[in-house]
């Protein structure tokens, strides 16, 4: 028995099934694919055999998760890990390709890599989906014009038609895209080409998946979880119930409990409110990283939170405080610059400052350079545009001789192609997302055009990262470290094993499968 239809749901029950076991999905959803499909649907999956390579990623995860995640279910993950993707591409129609170049997001860390350890799925044709394809759940941002976007080609479009290769990957997609509309062809990329590939995985196997069908609780045969309640059913599991339910990002109370924010800046599934979390703590289950998210600096739109990726790295931007003042390295990896915003101390109100040499070159949230920015966003506060760099202060309230001197810094920084204060553009990571063209440094790029652009940063994320402690057979644990029989835990309704930290692109989804892939093989030793 499994609940939730991510893709640790949706790997482990194509395991299960393959392994010779009988298997049902709840999804409390009305569609299948819960916040896999809404993400980039990349793994971080060191030694797997799309990379045609293997590597020491010990060391570096372990420097990633640090003393909190037990080693052995850090040697587990990295284990199992080629061994889920095998069996995926070997029983779906999913194939996988390296994200060239994609840098380990601390590249510099012992046993951290420049080159990346991320793979993503190939474009998928979409009527491999079947008959499920009505059910997928939508992404969180649609391509541009139906075009069917990777990962890689997002690096060049954020770069507008500034690059070569930006011109040459938008005609390419262009192109595709008309020849697959003449066809009457769709191509589904990202997390939306996974959790489809994953679901005709499962057709083919036999699983039945039931839609908008919510896990209530667990039902439980002397100290055994035997099976899972659904309002007034209940499912007998001979072999085990699979939590795969998500994080609690869209639980208010939650939130406010362990986080002491709420729900509105987060872009997670909005089915994710916990319910396999509370259901396994009901139980007795022990909790780990409840404070923690997959976090990043997202702008608070009106028509919902933006997740900031490349704008960070670009050059001529900053961010600043509200005492005016720069606080974090502005291309640091998305978790860790909201972990500089939270603090201690905490450095909220957050803007980022760019100048109309920025917008005139850049895509910025969505919207190509030089086009006007919605209204509603100035209207909102939102966003602030000023002539002055001391009028763009007095919109925002940030101190205005702090503003100015603190561009006036980073504009010689930028001549200089050197960040002293925060070493920006040091990092592999950082130079991946930054301008090829601008020169000494990609991410360093002075703000002196006129008008000024302040934009509102807040503290998003991806989703929660903490939930019920599982052991690196992904059995759910009690505080006292023993498991609760025929119980387990993967995804978001876990504790990552990446603990704080966050190892690459992928290494949400990555994990998530491999422990859902564990827990199958558990189940069916039994």
């Amino acid at each position: 028995m499994v609940a939730g239809s991510g893709g640790a749901g949706m790997t482990a029950a194509l395991t299960a099934a393959r392994h010779g076991l009988r298997v049902i999905v709840v999804e409390k959803a009305p569609v299948f694919g819960g916040s896999t499909a809404r993400s980039g649907g990349g793994l971080w999956l060191p030694g797997n055999a799309v990379l045609g390579r293997s590597d020491d990623a010990a060391t570096y995860l372990a420097h990633i998760a640090g003393a909190e995640v037990p080693i052995a279910r850090q040697k587990a993950f990295l284990a199992h890990g080629p061994d889920m993707l095998a069996l995926v591409r070997e029983h779906t129609p999913l194939d996988f390709a390296w994200v060239r170049g994609y840098p380990d997001y601390h590249p510099e860390a012992p046993g951290g890599l420049a080159r990346g350890r991320t793979v993503e799925p190939r474009p998928l044709d979409a009527r491999a989906a079947g008959p499920d394809l009505g059910d997928l759940a939508p992404p969180y941002l649609a391509a541009p014009n139906g075009m069917a976007v990777t990962a890689v080609d997002y690096r060049w479009l954020s770069l507008g038609l500034r690059h070569a290769r930006s011109v040459s990957t938008a005609a390419r997609l262009a192109a595709v895209t008309a020849a697959d509309r003449l066809r009457g062809r769709r191509r589904l990329t990202m997390g939306q080409a996974l959790a489809a590939g994953l679901r005709a995985g499962l057709r083919a196997a036999g699983v039945e998946v039931r839609l908008g069908t919510a896990l209530t609780g667990l039902d439980v045969t002397g100290d055994r979880v035997t099976g899972v309640r659904c309002d007034d059913v209940t499912l007998r599991a001979r072999r085990g119930v699979l939590l795969a339910s998500g994080g609690f990002e869209h639980n208010e109370r939650m939130r406010r409990q362990f986080q002491g924010i709420g729900t509105a800046w987060t872009v997670g599934a909005t089915g994710n409110t916990g319910d396999g979390i509370l259901a396994g703590q009901r139980l007795g289950a022990a909790l780990d990283l409840m404070d923690e998210a997959w976090w990043g600096p997202s702008l608070p739109l009106t028509g919902g939170p933006y997740f900031c990726l490349a704008e960070r790295n670009l050059p001529g931007s900053l961010i600043v405080d509200g005492t005016g003042h720069r606080f974090v390295n502005e291309a640091a990896p998305y978790v860790a610059a909201v972990h500089a915003m939270l603090g201690p101390p905490a450095h909220l109100p957050a803007w980022l400052v760019t100048d109309q040499s920025y917008r005139d070159r850049y895509v910025f949230a969505g919207r190509a350079p030089r086009t006007a920015l919605p209204r509603r966003w100035f209207d909102a506060g939102i966003a602030h545009r000023a002539d002055t760099l001391e009028e763009l202060a007095r919109s925002t309230g940030v101190p205005a001789g702090a503003l100015r001197s603190t561009v006036e810094r980073f504009n010689e920084f930028a001549g200089l192609g050197r960040d002293p204060d925060f070493r920006r553009g040091e990092s592999a990571y950082d130079r991946y997302y930054g301008d090829p063209r601008q020169r000494p440094n990609p991410c360093l790029g002075p703000l002196r055009k006129p008008p000024f652009y302040a934009f509102s940063l807040v503290p998003g994320d991806l989703g929660t990262k903490g939930g019920l402690r599982t052991d690196e057979r992904a059995r759910v644990l009690r505080p006292g470290g023993e498991p609760i029989p025929g119980l387990y835990a993967a995804g978001n309704a876990s504790a990552t094993v990446m603990g704080r930290g966050y190892a690459g692109a992928g290494a949400t989804l990555g994990p998530a499968m491999t422990f859902g892939y564990v827990a199958a093989l558990d189940m069916a030793a039994v």
